[in-house]
């Protein structure tokens, strides 16, 4: 069985594109050559800046011959009919059989695909990949009609077997099919032919071209690392740097450079992203200060100065780069000194945040009153809160911020401590904008939380107040990355809040005018909805005092939608669903915790908000839900709950109370009492003291007599008394179990 080598050579690939571009070769060719009828054992992929190369172990030399058996019309059918047939089959009328079958007598035709050799299919498939190719951006050249990211100049694509290589036939624009390649642009243009992947790579190598990018990935990762531990320093590390250099170079050289004096004092973040973002140079730190001292750039070409050359003219575009980002930096020192943040915070009135939600400014305001509510929440200082809150932002007006965009809230941090902010102020500069995915790390500091979830709770009751809501696969606001930063932050701190409040208070912040009249009013009105929820007795209470003097915005709020709360927290919950996947918790068992069920008591949904309690609820029964006990509570709570329901339906009344242990004839109907009164006193305490796993290990315990119940007894008596009885005998084994989680909501 032959190996297929395919090499597509170009002027330079984007970095970007080369991992993408090399899994859609493989998986483009593999997927055409099985349609065609080939197998292989096994497929690899490569990129370098002007290569995509794939290799295919084990391929088989010819496609097999198919044969197809169709049925046609009856013979007595149209001529145009039996016409059709035979064109679609390929078939002359002599070619058909015709045979009996209970409808009658059918045409039959056997059509017969020949296979064919693998060289013949490869040039198929390879020209419609490479003519179809899902480059994200493409160009063309010269009068040809090829369209590729940059210039193709070569194909290479053999087929090698133990007689030897032979050439694929395929020509595309003029390009044909061939067996050589290139080596370095500089080192070593020469071209060099090849007769299979181990001579093609093994020749690249000494060619100074390695084809592997984890290869040049971990060569530059090792050399950088050994050179920055001889100085007595180390290499910031940065995944997404190293596999965008690994992409840029075919044969990585290794460099490290001085910083000029003049620089070392800018901020590590400073030097750091200025020196990724415009040299796509790695920084280099001395471990006990943090300071970076060095630089780490990789050239592509070995030179006979050992790149002193390459290092000085680096380091001269550097320190230009970086006199900028001095310059930025002492200007905006300068004006804290003078103004402190207030010079930028008063410039984002005229920042939009968005059309519909008002200006930066504007957002801030809501921000720190909302802030100022959770801080008790979080064991932070309100007064605090809202100073962090009202300057969190303000780095987005400094100049370096503007230069840097990625460096919003760092600077903040810088600043706001050179303003004479508290240090846990200044911190939730930086920390507020935390957790900004799954992997991202929570703040934990009371100040930073607050402000952290008053910024997502801001941006949620905005997006949802003007009907932006994420649809399908599109978040442009990023509003499920939001909702998860809210749910991190509750979990990781343990915090006890209820968010349906924090929701309605910021959705009506949303829907009043900041420059209303009556803002006493409006502050009462906020106050009243922190403390009861807006729909209710709170709202009338106020809009009452207000009397005749009520300002024009008041209707407006008696007019709000509560659908428009429930929807935001039932996204939110959404998104839970999703975070607790991770830990093995079912979507289902979440439902059963969230569920409110009109059988359930008063007590039984406490904590919908709450998605502490609600979490703790959802692990206890997830691990109920686990054991043979928990497992086959289920079946026997709907065989239950099935009955009841339908005796209700049939009957028009509800079962739900009366069962009385003196109308018990067997044992185990006697024992089902015992065992839900004990249920029932171990339950109702373990949940006041938010014990679930206790309420849940209880409820499980019903398990052994709810099945021996059934097994014993029949709940359909003739006897109208028992049947009642036990009907309602039912209704408690119902009851109690919807007292500690929904258990219809539980699939399978």
């Amino acid at each position: 069985m032959p190996d297929l080598l395919i090499e597509l050579f170009s002027e330079e690939i984007p970095a970007r594109m080369q991992a993408r571009a090399a899994e859609d070769l493989k998986s483009r060719v593999t997927d055409g050559l099985v349609e065609a009828g080939l197998t292989y054992a096994g497929a690899a992929a490569f990129a370098t800046p002007r290569r995509l190369t794939l290799a295919v172990e084990g391929l088989s030399e010819r496609s097999p011959t198919l044969r197809e058996e169709r049925r046609g019309p009856r013979v007595d059918a149209p001529e145009k009919a039996i016409e059709g047939f035979l064109r679609g089959a390929g078939l002359s009328r002599d070619q058909l059989e015709s045979r009996e079958e209970k409808k009658g007598t059918f045409f039959f035709a056997v059509v017969e695909k020949p296979g064919r050799e693998a060289p013949d299919i490869v040039a198929d498939v390879l020209e419609t990949v490479i003519r179809n190719f899902p480059w994200p951006k493409s160009m063309r050249w010269g009068s040809g009609s090829l369209r590729w990211v940059r210039p193709l100049h070569r194909i290479l694509c053999i087929l090698t077997d133990e007689a030897g290589a032979q050439t694929v036939p395929l020509e595309i624009d003029g390009i044909v099919a061939g067996d050589t390649t290139e080596g370095h642009r500089f080192m070593a243009p020469d071209a060099f032919s090849v007769t299979s992947f181990e001579d093609y790579e093994a020749k690249l190598k000494r060619a100074k071209v390695i084809l592997n990018p984890s290869e040049r990935a971990e060569t530059i990762w090792q050399e950088a690392t050994n050179m920055a531990f001889a100085s007595g320093l180390e290499v910031v590390e940065d995944r997404g740097l190293l596999a965008e250099v690994a992409g840029l170079v075919e044969w990585p050289v290794v460099l490290m450079g001085e910083i000029d004096e003049a620089f070392l004092g800018l901020p590590p973040e400073v030097l750091q992203t200025s020196m990724k973002e415009h040299q796509k140079f790695f920084s280099v730190r001395a471990p006990q200060t943090g300071r970076i001292e060095r630089f780490v750039t990789v050239a592509n070409r070995e030179t006979a100065d050992h790149g002193a050359t390459i290092l000085a003219g680096n380091q001269k575009v550097l320190s230009a780069r970086l006199a900028d980002a001095k310059f930025f930096w002492e200007n905006d020192l300068r004006t804290v000194d003078r103004q402190g943040m207030k010079a930028w915070t008063d410039r984002l009135a005229d920042v939009t945040f968005h059309a519909k939600l008002g200006s930066q400014a504007e957002r801030i305001n809501r921000i720190a009153a909302l802030a100022r509510e959770i801080a008790p929440f979080v064991g932070a200082k309100p007064d605090l809160a809202e100073e962090a809150a009202r300057i969190a932002k303000a780095d987005l007006a400094s100049e370096m911020v503007y230069e840097f965009p990625e460096l919003q809230g760092v600077m903040g941090t810088y600043y706001a401590r050179a303003a004479g902010h508290d240090d846990a102020v200044a911190a939730a500069c930086a920390e507020h904008y935390s957790p900004l995915g799954p992997s991202d790390d929570v703040p934990t500091a009371p100040i930073s939380v607050a402000v952290a979830l008053a910024d997502k709770l801001d941006t949620l009751t905005g997006f949802w107040a003007i009907d932006e809501k994420p649809t399908g696969s599109k978040d442009p606001f990023a509003l499920r990355r939001a909702a998860l930063g809210v749910i991190r932050l509750v979990l990781v701190n343990d915090l006890r809040l209820h968010l349906d409040r924090l929701i309605d208070a910021q959705v009506l912040r949303h829907q009043i005018d900041a420059k209303a009249d009556a803002a006493e009013l409006r502050d009462e009105l906020l106050a009243e909805i922190a403390k009861h929820g807006v729909f209710g007795s709170a709202v009338r209470t106020v809009v009452e005092r207000a009397k005749a003097s009520a300002p024009a915005w008041i209707e407006k709020i008696t007019n709000h939608d509560s659908d428009l709360s429930e929807d935001l927290l039932s996204f939110v919950h959404d998104r839970l669903k999703i975070h607790l996947r991770d830990e093995g918790i079912r979507h289902d068992v979440i439902d059963a915790c969230l569920s409110r069920n009109e059988h359930a008591p008063d007590d039984a949904n406490v904590g919908k908000d709450d998605l502490t309690l609600l979490v703790k609820r959802a692990r206890a029964l997830s691990d109920v839900l686990g054991t043979d006990d928990g497992e086959n509570l289920v079946q026997g709570f709907k065989r239950a709950n099935n009955i009841l329901a339908q005796a209700e339906e049939k009957d028009g009344v509800e079962y739900s109370f009366g069962a009385d242990v003196k109308f018990a004839e067997s044992a185990e109907e006697k024992a089902l009492f015992a065992a839900l009164d004990a249920a029932e006193a171990r339950i109702a305490p373990a949940m006041k003291q938010e014990d679930f796993a206790s309420a849940m290990e209880a409820m499980a315990a019903l398990r052994g007599p709810i099945d021996a119940f059934f097994e014993a007894v029949q709940v359909n008596d003739e006897n109208e008394v028992l049947r009642r009885n036990r009907l309602n005998l039912l209704s408690r084994i119902r009851q109690i179990c919807l007292g500690v989680a929904d258990l219809t909501s539980i699939e399978g």
